[in-house]
């Protein structure tokens, strides 16, 4: 069969690990102190580069591109350490990210930087991503792309993709219950949009890094910039979601037990 061309859209977002509180801008809800805040590469477009990564290297002839869309700022100091993980070329859209974006309008800047990629072969397309997203987690971004560029098949939820001998996919999706469902379609083209997968986050690799390097550069210097995104959607009121914790360090509890505390604390 010939190479695959997988192309893994994502972007990039406040690190989780800080305080993230919205607060009203000019132009609608924005994060405090957002331009300051470090940035990492959305943790579900990870998992999906990763797998992307994994499956060019077992298909020969396979190619991957990233395509991110996110302030041009933000995108060259998460590539910086995204670049020293796997191998791909970058594809970079200078606009807004985060959780206070239309994924509509989102979903038509990405699907144009697709389908201007030189010389993509979309009948031998795999369209990666997260099946959600750590920014405001809308769950559609993915699918709209997918439908932007006419492709039918799509799988969310996506645990692992095997490629047959005969070129079709089998599919592992999460479902409800904790349940997983094994699919087959005939092959690409297909749109997945990756749960955890199975790949860990490689380590850095200096050798990757520099040959990235060559082409990371370049594409952020030439970033297409984003339409004005933001005109779709009206945010009547954002807040923090209400947190409570209350630990409690006890050995040696039997696993029901500890089942049955859960079920009464989310009950009362």
């Amino acid at each position: 069969m010939n190479g695959l061309q997988i192309v893994v859209c994502g972007s990039v977002v406040p690190d989780p690990l800080q305080t993230l509180e919205p607060t009203a801008g000019p132009a609608g809800p924005v994060l405090k102190n957002e331009a300051m805040l470090p940035a990492v590469l959305d943790p579900w477009a990870g998992h999906a580069l990763w797998e992307a990564a994994h499956l060019a290297a077992a298909v020969p002839g396979s190619k991957v591109w990233l395509v991110a869309l996110g302030p041009k700022a933000k995108l060259q100091q998460v590539m910086m350490v995204v670049g020293q993980k796997v191998p791909f070329e970058l594809v970079a859209v200078d606009g807004p990210a985060g959780g206070f974006t239309d994924s509509h309008e989102t979903a038509a800047a990405l699907a144009e930087a697709v389908k201007a990629i030189p010389g993509l072969d979309r009948s031998r397309l795999l369209l990666f991503g997260g099946w959600e997203s750590a920014a405001r987690g809308a769950g559609t971004t993915l699918a709209l792309v997918g439908a932007r560029l006419e492709i039918p098949d799509l799988f969310l939820g996506v645990d692992a993709l095997a490629v047959r001998e005969d070129g079709s996919l089998e599919v592992l999706e999460r479902i409800e219950g904790g349940r997983h469902q094994v699919s087959v379609c005939a092959g690409a083209p297909a749109v997945l949009g990756w749960a955890t997968g199975n790949r860990p986050e490689p380590r850095n690799n200096p050798q990757v890094g520099m040959l990235n390097m060559r082409g990371i550069l370049p594409a952020l210097q030439k970033a297409r910039p984003a339409p004005a995104l933001g005109g779709g959607v009206t945010f009547e009121a954002v807040s923090l979601p209400k947190q409570q914790r209350e630990t409690r360090v006890v050995k040696d509890l039997p696993a029901a037990e500890i089942a049955r505390e859960l079920v009464a604390w989310i009950e009362s």
